[in-house]
């Protein structure tokens, strides 16, 4: 996140009670710092922000400058930025705060503040954002996720922690072998909402809030109210204050949106000309299969591509998503898992070999690109039979794309692609570690499973909610 950009200073949009199934933004603010504030005018502790001086960080962006008057006065905070756009230190310095001043000891197995977010790689990027903050105030911060050995989280917890960033079904396993208690909670955190209640994290999300203390605070960020996150609000949340200062749309002045026709014979072609420039580029897919599948064709044919979705171990995820962030890795093949929470700078390209299932999650795809400011061009891939459908999705999205057909060689796909890198004679495929995913737990405890009507699914736009995690 830049530190000191200078930008227009910002009014935000601000009300009070969300209306069901609605965005939560109207108008648009620029996503650099907000001009003549700094995080001392908004009521921030001198040590934290020290602690974000020293990291390069001075301006608050919009979502900021509009939250933290609130949320540092202990309100209630229902909240939304774009990706990018510095939430999460928007609701760090809260907690922090608030831990802070009350000036309580952990006890073992009781965290005094908790972190619920949808993805593993969410609670890793959060709890970066934590650590310097909490050090600042010397309070201790564990994460808490499926896919890794429980056994360093029971004994992080058992020593007592100030806060915990968790991943909803770990928690509530945690919870239930008697390794973790929410009744000393003082501050509570839902990010990307929405995305939790699309993997079906809701049920579980209610039961851990039901632990929590009833008058202790809490924040919601999300893009939208759907999927039952307004029930959420109107809960758990007392009186809260709402801020939507961004768009949830892709801003169109810093992101080209294409649109490319292709035969269906011709798409594995068309693939690789896009994958093959020297930028690091990100390419979505439907389904695990065809991440796999894809990485392992991009790289046998030279090009040194990683995947990244649920069948892979926690090692296996960080492991390629590191060889993406160094470059070694050009290309990154993912599900939508890399949809949210996934952030690697200088990603100029993103494709959509498979076509999301909605506006929603074309977009948070697309949010990979064209992060704090920089520009970014994002390419659709789609079969005349789909033409249809891609006309509704761009249009619930905001966008305006160029429109063109296209075939393996086509003059545009060098253009969008860049200067074509050299291939080595051979790239060893990405190993694949097989793994249980971060799945939600029924209320019997078992791990929910597609339907056959799920699995039987295989529509342009997939199943959005099971297969491609």
């Amino acid at each position: 996140m830049p530190g000191s950009a200078q930008a227009r200073a910002a009014r935000p949009h601000h009300r009070r009670g969300p209306s069901a199934g609605t965005l939560l933004a109207v108008g648009s603010v620029p996503v650099d710092g907000v001009e003549g504030v700094d995080f001392a005018d908004l009521g921030v502790p001198a040590p934290l922000c020290r602690a974000l001086t020293d990291q390069g960080i001075s301006n608050p962006f919009p979502i900021q400058a509009a939250s933290l008057p609130d949320s540092l006065a202990g309100r209630d905070v229902l909240g939304r930025g774009r990706t990018g756009s510095g939430k999460t230190v928007a609701f760090a310095l809260p907690v922090i705060a608030a831990l802070a001043a009350s000036n309580r000891k952990p006890e073992p197995r009781r965290p005094r503040a908790m972190v619920l977010v949808p993805t593993r790689e969410l609670a890793k990027q959060v709890a970066a954002v934590f650590s310097p903050l909490a050090n600042a105030m010397g309070l201790r911060v564990t994460t808490v996720y499926g896919g890794v050995p429980q056994r360093p989280q029971e004994t992080a917890l058992r020593a007592g922690v100030d806060v915990v960033i968790a991943c909803p079904g770990r928690l509530e396993d945690l919870i239930g072998q008697r390794h973790c208690e929410l009744d000393r909670v003082e501050v509570t955190v839902l990010d990307e909402a929405d995305h939790l209640a699309d993997l079906g994290f809701l049920p579980t999300v209610r039961k851990l809030l039901d632990r929590t203390p009833q008058k202790s605070q809490r924040l919601l960020f999300s893009a939208t109210l759907d999927y039952g996150v307004d029930q959420v609000v109107d809960r758990y949340l007392h009186n809260p204050v709402t801020h939507a200062v961004d768009p949830v749309e892709v801003p169109q002045d810093v992101t080209t949106h294409h649109v490319l026709t292709v035969n269906e014979g011709e798409k594995n072609a068309v693939v690789m000309d896009l994958a093959s420039g020297h930028g690091p580029t990100l390419l979505f897919t439907r389904t695990k299969h065809g991440a796999k599948k894809l990485a392992l064709r991009l790289s046998a044919s030279g090009i040194a591509a990683v995947e990244l979705h649920g069948n892979l171990s926690q090692a296996a995820r960080e492991r390629n998503l590191a060889a993406f962030s160094r470059g070694t890795a050009r290309v990154l093949v993912a599900t939508d898992i890399a949809a949210r929470g996934i952030h690697v700078d200088g990603i100029a390209l993103v494709v959509h070999v498979d076509p999301p299932a909605e506006a929603k999650a074309f977009l948070h795809r697309s949010g990979r690109t064209a992060r704090a400011g920089a520009s970014g061009v994002v390419v659709t891939l789609a079969n005349e039979s789909q033409g249809r459908d891609m006309r509704k999705m761009t249009r619930d999205a905001g966008i305006s794309p160029i429109l063109t057909r296209v075939g393996p060689g086509h003059a545009l796909l060098h253009d969008l692609a860049g200067p074509t890198a050299p291939r080595s004679a051979h790239v060893p495929p990405p190993r694949a570690i097989p793994s249980v995913t971060e799945r939600p737990a029924t209320a019997g405890g078992a791990r929910s499973k597609p339907s056959g009507k799920q699995k039987g699914r295989r529509s342009w736009q997939g199943n959005a909610r099971g297969a491609n995690r």
